[in-house]
């Protein structure tokens, strides 16, 4: 037991931070804002991907992995620029899609559905993939959207750390916000990698969040015409 503890102080890992693994898969749910502290964004990329690449290399070091090995020497900077690059690159405000918005001069007064929008995050509690499809509606308040633009949004909020509640509600806020307009409905539907391949091992089940708000909360059709264009 000694060794151990000197072992994890050795590596910066306090005796209490270690014992939280007891908490298993009991874990808690904190805001709609991804949990960020006030200096994420001080260091540039270059900076965070080579301090990531010398820590992912310790890790490869403390599972045994030969780092001399052609297929391996490389992977630390690999994963470095994999975080920073393209799976983390939400966290960052700079990378948030530049949405530009135009009058409705078609009078489209209906619901617009864009849906099976494929997506790919992380979950924050073990660090591995969640994948699936998010469906996306909204009703014009005088404004519209480009198409495309739905789909990179929904892309900066699944490209960070995530639980599937926050990224429903970040995207269905997000909307609301753009378009300044309540009537915005958004459904995920989403395979988690830390339920199918650790755990319980369960490949077969999907999450399903929604998000409801304006008519879609408020007015029973306008939610089940929705579910139903969904389910086409």
């Amino acid at each position: 037991m000694k060794q151990k503890e000197t072992l994890l102080n050795t590596m910066g890992i306090s005796n209490s931070e270690h014992l939280i693994d007891e908490l298993g898969d009991e874990h808690i749910g904190t805001s709609t804002e991804t949990p960020l502290r006030a200096d994420a964004f001080e260091m540039d990329d270059e900076l965070k991907m080579e301090l990531i690449e010398k820590h992912f290399r310790e890790i490869m070091h403390v599972l045994g992995l030969d780092l001399t090995d052609d297929s391996l020497k490389g992977t630390p900077r690999r994963v470095a620029k994999m975080y920073i690059q393209e799976i983390f690159s939400g966290l960052d405000p700079k990378n948030k899609p530049d949405v530009k918005l135009f009058d409705n001069k078609y009078k489209y007064n209906e619901m617009l559905v864009e849906k099976d929008i494929t997506f790919f995050s992380n979950c924050e509690h073990h660090f591995v993939p969640i994948y699936g499809k998010a469906h996306v509606a909204y009703i014009s308040n005088g404004q519209v959207i480009g198409l495309s633009k739905i789909n990179r949004i929904v892309q900066y909020y699944a490209k960070r750390p995530q639980v599937q509640e926050r990224l429903t509600m970040q995207i269905g806020n997000e909307l609301k916000e753009l378009l300044g307009t309540d009537d915005i409905a958004v459904i995920i539907d989403a395979h988690h990698m830390c339920v199918s391949s650790r755990g319980i091992q369960d490949v077969n089940s999907s999450t399903v969040t929604s998000f409801y708000s304006g008519k879609f909360e408020q007015d029973e059709k306008a939610r089940v015409e929705f579910i139903k264009y969904v389910s086409l």
